[in-house]
């Protein structure tokens, strides 16, 4: 069960490329607050806006299908995408879901809220069929959106699909793969996910399984810390044989839809300062042409060593420079997002509750 994943232009890309970067990051800072645990108690579920992030897939939604594109986000649980219902400016430029033209969708009659760092997203329930990966899932509970924030024009996809444990879910919704598990939907209760480096074709989620061209060598299974994020310890980060960061151990989720490697304050300055970055407007930025002398950094997790050479964690921007993916939050909570998972090939198994990795290649 193949879902090809599409690599488009970034929110960054875009707004850098009209001049206006500057001026968004200003009103939208990124505020990664997904992890604030009272909001566990209430239906409101925190996700990051990510300005970076560029993978998306298409899958369908009622009968007749209506097609929309979403983020396959290992960092929430929640399926939505934007409905007619929605007069919002990031409604007018995505395409919306009408109801009225499917014979097979339903009204839960429940509202849903998402907040994000930078505004929510609000709307209603209903249950219709999914398509995902060619397969048909019944009965999907998905939010229709009525109003979303001002920063979700800039996206490109249209909505959002997770794909982390039920128990993250706004408004006790089940999640699509928890729905694919149950209807025997999947010959094995895992996914997996592979990110191109650079070409825009190529990236997959594959629902099932593993796909053995996507790696190399063994696969290094990690016991999950918490089943909500695909959360796991990582014991240090290194560079050049010194811990840098999570010194005596910290938490981090495995998260397709952050795209860089997200950490506290003080430990995202100490990283980016032994690689010789230095802080402007609020990114880590390197010299482009000392990419090749700069050391790699190594995460430590389960005994074992993962390394990101600078070439992956070093981004290039045409009108920016060079700038280290490092972004600090005020949260303990690590994020390894699409920098790491370009560089290991990323296996989320709800079977065993584990995340595999290996070499992506």
């Amino acid at each position: 069960l193949l879902v090809p994943l599409i690599k488009g232009k970034s929110a960054r890309e875009s707004l850098e490329e009209q001049g206006l970067w500057d001026e968004y990051r200003g009103k939208f800072p990124f505020n990664p607050t997904r992890f604030d645990d009272q909001s566990l108690s209430v239906s409101s579920e925190q996700m990051t806006n990510d300005a970076d992030l560029a993978y998306f897939g298409v899958i369908s939604i009622g009968t007749p299908p209506q097609s929309f594109t979403v983020i396959f986000d290992t960092g929430s649980s929640n399926l939505w995408i934007p409905s007619i219902y929605c007069s919002s400016a990031a409604c007018a430029n995505h395409n919306k879901f009408n109801p009225g033209l499917s014979s097979t969708f339903k009204n839960a009659g429940k509202s849903l809220s998402i907040q994000y760092g930078t505004g929510s997203m609000t709307g209603f329930e209903g249950f219709d069929t999914v398509v995902v990966g060619g397969i048909p899932v019944k009965n999907q509970i998905f939010g229709l959106s009525q109003s979303e924030a001002p920063f979700m024009a800039h996206m490109k996809a249209d909505g959002i699909l997770g794909l982390a444990y039920p128990r993250l879910a706004a408004s006790q919704a089940t999640p699509v793969f928890d729905n694919m598990m149950t209807q025997h939907l999947v010959n094995k209760d895992m996914f997996s996910v592979y990110l191109t480096r650079n070409s825009e074709v190529g990236s997959m989620v594959t629902f099932g399984g593993v796909d053995p061209n996507h790696y190399y060598g063994q696969i290094a299974w990690i016991p999950l810390s918490s089943q909500m994020y695909w959360q796991i310890t990582v014991d240090s980060v290194t560079v050049n044989g010194q811990i840098v960061a999570c010194n005596g151990g910290c938490q981090a989720i495995v998260d397709t839809g952050t795209s860089n490697i997200v950490g506290p304050q003080a430990d995202i300055s100490s990283m980016a300062r032994a690689v010789g970055a230095y802080s402007a407007n609020g990114d880590n930025v390197v010299n482009c042409n000392s990419i090749n002398n700069m050391p790699a950094m190594v995460f430590h997790i389960h005994g074992q060593a993962f390394t990101l050479p600078a070439s992956t964690y070093v981004r290039q921007s045409t009108y920016y420079g060079c700038r280290t993916g490092l972004q600090s939050s005020n949260s303990d909570l690590w994020i390894l997002g699409d920098i790491f998972i370009r560089q290991y090939y990323s296996i989320f198994s709800r079977a065993q509750n584990m995340v595999g990795l290996a070499l992506a290649r």
